[in-house]
């Protein structure tokens, strides 16, 4: 028999029916004893009346049973009313435990005063959490509207490697392991395959998939494997294209959510799911900085000049909603020294690319990509790159059409949709500088 789920029970009214999940909760009462059992989707009540002889091998079953051990339950469902659960209860004719738990080291119910680490470290029971189990719920889709998009789109989803020859894009911050007889390293981004796939004439192309940072970075926002959706595009006018369709992109993904999840998500996490208008506001970076010091008396620091960093991520998204009522703003016109060798630039130098920042955080860089040999020769060389990038330059030697195209950090994409507080609890296993397990 396939496995029923809590979410069809009610297909089965008044049938027998198989069930299996966790035990959740157990009530004994002077005439009853209530068992709560639940999946991933849901909890459904399975009622023992003591009262009756043939239920007597099920009473001793749970008198040494721990919750969260499982069970597989064959009975008749009924409808009964007086049930909080769905009105409906499992009136049970066979039990087998097919696991059992032991005392469990914290209560995933009550995380009130359990460290993060701890959960961390337990992450398995973590989950259990019904919280944690729509965090991922949620964010699958997400992914899943936006995935929906670009294939309506004719986008193609390709799948690239992780494992590569070269420390690539700025030679820093990359995981060096052992291949064999030398040195790999693990891929920051999927962007030189990305373009690789523009050369070779595929046009639209997305992946969603692992990267890795090799950063320091002990902050709320940063992990040194995250899950990165990435897309490419082929024979585009302009950076401006590229915006045009992240918003559809981040529309689509939003949408589906607020269908799905958009009460719960208010109920569970207390926070609206806003699906944003169109256009998105976009704005220079020096004119942002002059807002920046008008309204709020802020001044970019020296060492950040032609970027932004946490401090003016934040009074970003505050300026976008006083002028413009918006969660999301696109910032353009950044310095070519701050950004990766292949984004193109205009004729005065300028960055052809732009960061997209809402509630607070930069969620996405993205940009038209330098297609030219010549031209992204001669940045690779400004940027001091030489052997690390000469399979790269071989893309664009024999005709590749102009692209441009981005990534968003899921993680952190969910983490600013759930208001939650750190990567940590967005993530489903957390790598940092200081975890490696579970």
């Amino acid at each position: 028999m396939k496995k029923i789920y809590v979410k069809d029970l009610k297909e089965y009214l008044n049938q027998e029916i198989c069930f299996s999940g966790f035990v959740d909760t157990i009530r004994d009462k002077k005439w009853v004893l209530f068992v709560i059992l639940r999946d991933s989707t849901g909890k459904v009540q399975m009622t023992i009346e003591k009262s009756d002889e043939k239920n007597q091998e099920f009473l001793e079953l749970f008198k040494d049973l721990h919750v969260d051990s499982t069970v597989k339950v064959e009975g008749k469902l009924v409808v009964n009313e007086a049930v909080k659960l769905g009105q409906m209860e499992i009136i049970p004719s066979k039990i087998l435990v097919t696991s059992q738990a032991m005392n469990l080291p914290f209560d995933y119910n009550n995380l009130e005063g359990v460290s993060l680490d701890t959960r961390l470290d337990y992450r398995f029971l973590d989950m259990r959490n019904e919280k944690n189990i729509l965090v991922r719920q949620i964010e699958s889709t997400m992914v899943m509207g936006m995935r929906e998009y670009l294939y309506q789109n004719d986008f193609t989803e390709i799948h690239t490697p992780k494992l590569i020859g070269a420390a690539s894009e700025s030679g820093s911050e990359v995981f060096e392991v052992k291949y064999f007889d030398r040195s790999a390293y693990l891929a920051q981004s999927p962007q030189f395959y990305k373009q690789m796939a523009m050369a070779a004439g595929l046009s639209k192309v997305f992946e969603v998939a692992p990267a890795f940072r090799a950063e320091n970075s002990n902050t709320n926002r940063h992990a040194t494997e995250f899950t990165s959706f990435d897309l490419e595009m082929s024979y585009i006018d302009s950076y401006e294209e590229v915006m045009d369709l992240e918003e559809d992109l981040l529309i689509a993904g939003l949408t589906r959510v607020k269908e799905r999840y958009g009460e719960i998500i208010e109920e569970k996490f207390g926070t609206k799911v806003v699906i944003p208008s169109k256009p998105f506001p976009r704005i220079k970076l020096q004119d942002l900085y002059q807002e920046l010091h008008t309204r709020y008396g802020y001044v970019i620091p020296k060492e950040d000049i032609g970027d932004l960093n946490a401090e003016a991520e934040k009074l970003t998204s505050r300026f976008a909603m006083e002028e413009y009522g918006h969660e999301f703003i696109f910032i353009t016109g950044f310095a070519a020294t701050k950004r990766a060798f292949y984004h193109m630039r205009d004729l005065n130098g300028e960055l052809l690319g732009y960061d997209l920042i809402w509630q607070g955080m930069e969620i996405t860089t993205g940009a038209q990509r330098e297609h030219r040999y010549e031209e992204i020769v001669k940045n690779a060389q400004e940027k001091g790159l030489g052997k690390d990038v000469e399979f790269y330059l071989e893309f664009f030697k024999y005709g590749c059409p102009p692209h441009g195209g981005f990534a968003i950090g899921v993680d952190r994409l969910t983490l600013l949709l759930l208001q939650l507080p750190s990567v940590k609890e967005t993530q489903f296993l957390f790598r940092g500088p200081n975890r490696l397990e579970p």
